[in-house]
């Protein structure tokens, strides 16, 4: 049996809570060590007891708790050459924390996580595939497109956390400025409710079971509307919901914990 816990999701912070038998994982650490702490106990864990901290990518979202993360916890440390970089400029990689550099698949305890590339504009960015016993389930946010390596990497997954950061009327009409709504909106920024609905139908028919909407915008998205279009999509598809798959959002505060 595996658990998938998104702790937090969006533009306030990231991070995702995974375990399977003995080892867990913590994917991004956006949020405070004490509320991750508080959220993984709420999923039937112990964070304390992680076997590693996975980093997709640098920004502050996914980082402001993660040195006392790594010090209190001790766990290794798994991302890339740039994010660690990042994490030395900023003052956030404690001394003594075993880096293990995502080049390829890595094995912890029961798991082993499976980088990808996504297309957003922090060096280094990535999505993690987690494989356990039970299935297969994925993280992937923060990414401007979705490339072959995304699909092939998602394809199959028992549960997947997805990108539904915009509604692009939202954006275009809300109070951000110019520039950041280009960057919203480029290739290297973040998937819209439109981009990221063209995806169901193939991860529907890829094999996967639950889709849960992630990163969803407070300013430019509801999670109703990101709801919606995903669901429009499933059922344009022919799938039928609680039927052939499940969907729900992930949220700032703890999410539901999905079970397989």
């Amino acid at each position: 049996m595996a658990r998938f816990c998104p702790l937090a999701s969006g533009s306030s912070g990231n991070s995702t809570y995974i375990s399977c038998g003995d080892s867990a994982l913590i994917i991004d650490a956006g949020i405070s060590y004490k509320a991750m702490a508080e959220r993984v106990k709420s999923a039937g864990g112990d964070i304390e007891k992680i076997s590693a901290v996975a980093l997709t990518h640098s920004h502050i979202d996914h980082i402001s708790g993660i040195k006392t993360l790594l010090t209190k916890t001790g766990a290794p440390l798994f991302t890339t050459e740039e994010s660690v970089l990042a994490l030395m400029e900023k003052g956030l990689l404690p001394q003594g924390t075993e880096v293990i550099l995502s080049d390829g698949a890595t094995a912890f305890g029961d798991m082993e996580i499976v980088p990808f590339k996504t297309s957003h504009d922090a060096a280094g960015s990535r999505g993690f595939r987690v494989r356990t016993a039970a299935g297969d389930c994925a993280v992937c946010t923060d990414l401007g497109i979705v490339t072959d390596e995304v699909r092939s990497a998602l394809s199959g997954c028992n549960t997947v956390l997805f990108e539904f950061n915009h509604d692009l009327d939202m954006l275009r009409r809300g109070p951000y400025r110019p520039d950041l709504k280009i960057r919203i909106l480029s290739d290297l920024g973040h998937l819209s409710n439109v981009s990221a609905a063209a995806e169901v139908p193939f991860l529907l028919e890829s094999g996967v079971k639950q889709i849960i909407c992630g990163h969803i915008s407070r300013q430019n998205n509801t999670p109703d509307i990101a709801l919606s279009s995903a669901r429009i999509a499933a059922e344009s598809a022919g799938a039928k919901e609680n039927v052939d798959f499940l969907l729900s959002a992930a949220r700032p505060g703890m999410s539901e914990v999905s079970v397989f």
